[in-house]
């Protein structure tokens, strides 16, 4: 389903995310977020990515379902394999007849770290590495993080352009790094988009999302789906 973007901070689903390699946690998503199926098993991928294609598209037909189901199983298996835990497409009309996208991620990395601010402290001293970081300690309900924003130009290859000429592009990046507060690991979050012109409503609905962020699945919350 389309929403404003106005609704990409409004309450959305809980989404409880049970891997068999990284320890468990949850969030609430809005619910302009449509999940890929990285948990689906291998022989049942395209059925699934089919099933993706018509949520992400309920307006589409036959064709369109069935033409865009195998970007999406390909682009399912690449997540899969990079060990991503969840992945999903943010789709939001701009209320002009055109829609913001942009791509949403969770993954855990193995920590060497024996406290949260400890891991905190090594990742951001990594990330300032880079000069074309904008990276930052916060601290969210769920304990420290460390943010990292990144602007880039890409280079759209000709092949995929409308015009038939290569195309610069600015993209953009959010991931945030969050390290579990019991467990030897660090959570990843990131969001990748081209839609710079909406970057201010991308960065608030992120901020939203994190603030949801809970390592407690214990906790009682309303219809969650779990993602294992």
């Amino acid at each position: 389903m389309k929403v404003s973007t106005d609704s990409m901070a409004t309450p959305g689903i809980t989404t409880v995310i049970e891997d068999p390699v990284i320890p468990p946690l949850w969030f609430v998503a809005p619910e302009g977020f449509h999940a890929l199926p990285v948990d689906a098993d291998a022989d049942a991928r395209v059925s699934a990515a089919a099933e993706f294609a018509r949520e992400l598209f309920p307006e589409g037909d036959t064709h369109l379902w069935e033409s865009a189901a195998p970007f999406y199983a390909g682009l399912t298996e690449v997540f899969a394999e990079a060990g991503l835990a969840y992945s999903a497409m943010g789709v939001f009309s701009d209320g002009n007849g055109g829609v913001v996208h942009f791509s949403f991620t969770v993954g855990a990395i193995e920590s060497p770290y024996a406290t949260p601010d400890e891991a905190a402290g090594s990742i951001q001293q990594s990330l300032d590495r880079d000069p074309g970081n904008d990276s930052r300690s916060i601290t969210l309900p769920c304990g420290p993080a460390v943010s990292n924003i990144s602007v880039r130009e890409v280079t759209v290859g000709a092949e995929l352009t409308a015009t038939g000429e290569e195309a610069k592009l600015l993209t953009g990046q959010i991931q945030v790094f969050i390290p579990f507060p019991t467990k030897p690991f660090v959570a990843v979050f990131t969001v990748d988009t081209a839609a710079m012109e909406y970057w201010g409503e991308i960065c608030d609905m992120t901020a939203a999302v994190l603030e949801t962020v809970s390592f407690d699945t214990s906790s009682d919350n309303a219809d969650p789906v779990k993602r294992t």
